[in-house]
């Protein structure tokens, strides 16, 4: 009966392991037929490189790669001290009651949806930086990086609380011993030990940067044009896609969001093979 068991479950987990790979391989040739009509015109890799202009039919979203870039890119460089310091504090400095209590909140931050963060953005972050730099309306490539910096920040920190946790003891007290100040024990203990788990945390933040569409819709300020500072306003590639949406059905602007989804999906499945070469090669080295 145990053995019968076991191979039950063996064939459930065998056939939601294809399940989940077939769904994940019909979305994307799904995406594919969809674009198909305007990529046969236009050419895939020429779509990635030309400007849009419907009004003149191009159709390229090279400024929305752009724009994910910069703002994914900078969001990621103004999250990764602040949970770097943050995860620090709650791994090593703050007593354990101080440290359990930031831990939760951090968590918690974790579930606030993203429409939340954006609101506070446009009636806290737009005003200031409009007042503050005197140019524009404030909603541009800083402020949409700033707030999306602040929402993957809680998954950062949580990555790298875990990844020192996973420090052994004896390697904390070994610097101890030699007396080795926290800053020190931070920079050649901590660091090196838990960059497997750092990297993870990074990488995946950058994926979730990549793929959220409210907060670029909401404060990016969404032209259709390269941004050449960072308080010019941007189009992300998710916020395309919504604003197509919105907008249009059945027409070349419609099928445009499909080389859009094309070109998230595998961004997201070179994430994804990313990590896990990453882990492969620390388990490997390590």
């Amino acid at each position: 009966m145990k053995r019968f068991r076991e191979q039950v479950a063996e064939k459930g987990f065998l056939l939601s392991a294809l399940a989940s790979s077939s769904i994940t391989l019909a979305i994307l040739v799904f995406m594919v037929f969809m674009g198909m009509p305007l990529m046969r015109e236009g050419g895939f890799f020429p779509l990635l490189l030309k400007s849009w202009n419907p009004y003149q039919g191009s159709y390229g979203i090279y400024p929305m790669i752009v724009g994910t870039g910069v703002i994914s890119l900078l969001s990621l460089l103004f999250a990764f001290p602040l949970s770097l310091g943050t995860s620090f504090l709650v791994a090593t400095i703050a007593p354990k009651t101080v440290s359990r209590v930031l831990r939760r909140v951090i968590e918690m931050m974790t579930g606030i949806p993203t429409v939340i963060y954006g609101f506070v953005g446009i009636f806290l972050l737009v005003p200031l930086v409009r007042e503050l730099f005197q140019r524009g309306a404030g909603m541009c490539v800083l402020t949409a990086s700033l707030v999306l910096g602040i929402m993957i920040t809680p998954t950062m920190t949580l990555f790298f609380c875990d990844s020192f946790d996973r420090i052994p003891r004896s390697f904390l007290d070994a610097a101890d011993a030699l007396g080795a100040g926290r800053t020190q024990k931070l920079l050649y203990v901590m660091l090196p030990c838990a960059r497997k788990g750092m990297l993870n945390g990074v990488i995946l933040a950058l994926g979730r940067a990549v793929g959220d569409t409210l907060i670029a819709l909401m404060l990016a300020g969404n032209a259709v044009r390269v941004p050449e500072t960072v308080l010019d306003p941007a189009r992300t590639l998710t916020a395309h896609i919504a604003l197509v949406i919105a907008a249009d059905y059945e027409s070349p602007e419609f099928r445009s969001i499909f080389t859009c989804g094309v070109v998230l999906y595998f961004f997201t499945m070179v994430v994804t093979f990313l990590v896990r070469y990453v882990s492969l090669v620390e388990d490997k080295n390590g």
